[in-house]
């Protein structure tokens, strides 16, 4: 079996990777790639090896990588700085002699300039036309929207608010983060992924009215949907005390969504994994029933 190097390991979809590897492969076939090795203490007790690395941090990278195989390159989370990050992952990747490297990108429609959510895509395009031109076997997830997030975009009051939330009538094909895990496991646990791109994303698409409507059918409430324009959005968020910075971010994915930049489907997952996604009712069903045990 390859000798597996997942990097982000302390984070969610890094460590549910990992959970998931340990059910296909031997511990001894895994690695853990962290910045901090205090944080990967629960990884170490399962016998998963430990390195350390950062993605600014060339040198640690390429020393990092030597003896391993296949490596999941969790993206960077740092918009500002994640461009050269990755080229530094890619670099290191090849002058260490990484066979197979299994990316973390970003569903998108539009790759131009005036996309919505150009600042994040940027990153994304670059990293995977590097791996295409690395010389590299690579293999590009193509990642929907997290749908674990799916609360901070509805709000925590939404059974007496609604929905408030600039997304017009466009739909997202969202998946749950643990499920974008078991594919990454899919891949690296098995051959024939060579030089291939799949969209994890889920094979049924939602708007924030069909949202709005499941939520009245799982509570029993009436729950409205209602889109504001983007600058009206903005105002009421900052002005209930958000920082600026997570409206603007807020609003761009609204917007992104409300274009469809998120609105493929796909049964790219069930192919991998062999079952469905979590679908946003199941999903739902799950915050709502939660909400109401932590209420009695």
């Amino acid at each position: 079996m390859s000798k597996i190097l997942i990097t982000g390991a302390s984070g969610h979809l890094g460590k549910a990777t990992i959970n998931y590897l340990l059910e296909k492969t031997a511990v001894a076939n895994i690695v853990a790639l962290v910045r901090d090795a205090a944080k990967a203490e629960e990884l170490k007790q399962k016998g998963v090896e430990i390195r350390v690395g950062d993605y600014d941090n060339y040198a640690s990278l390429t020393a990092a990588f030597a003896g391993i195989d296949k490596i999941l390159f969790v993206s960077g989370s740092d918009i500002g700085r994640r461009i050269q990050q990755h080229e530094n992952v890619v670099k290191a990747a090849k002058d260490a002699g990484v066979k197979h490297v299994v990316y973390t990108s970003f569903q998108r429609k539009n790759e131009g300039p005036d996309s919505p959510i150009a600042p994040v895509a940027e990153a994304h395009i670059k990293t995977e036309a590097w791996l295409r031109q690395s010389g590299l076997a690579y293999t590009i997830l193509l990642n929907n929207i997290y749908m674990d997030i799916l609360p901070m975009f509805i709000g925590n009051n939404v059974l007496e608010t609604g929905i408030y939330f600039p997304a017009g009538d466009g739909k997202a094909a969202m998946m749950l983060r643990d499920d974008m895990a078991a594919a990454c496991a899919a891949v690296l646990a098995t051959n024939g992924h060579e030089n291939k791109t799949y969209d994890i994303t889920s094979d049924a698409a939602v708007s924030f009215g069909d949202i709005a409507a499941i939520i009245s059918e799982i509570s029993g409430k009436p729950v409205g949907y209602v889109s504001p324009a983007k600058e009206e959005f903005v105002n009421t968020l900052t002005g209930a005390g958000v920082p600026a910075e997570l409206a603007h971010v807020s609003a761009g994915f609204a917007e992104a969504i409300k274009q469809e930049e998120f609105a493929k489907t796909s049964t790219d997952f069930e192919t991998l994994t062999g079952r469905k996604p979590v679908t946003a009712k199941q999903f739902l069903q799950q915050v709502f029933t939660t909400q109401a045990l932590n209420k009695n």
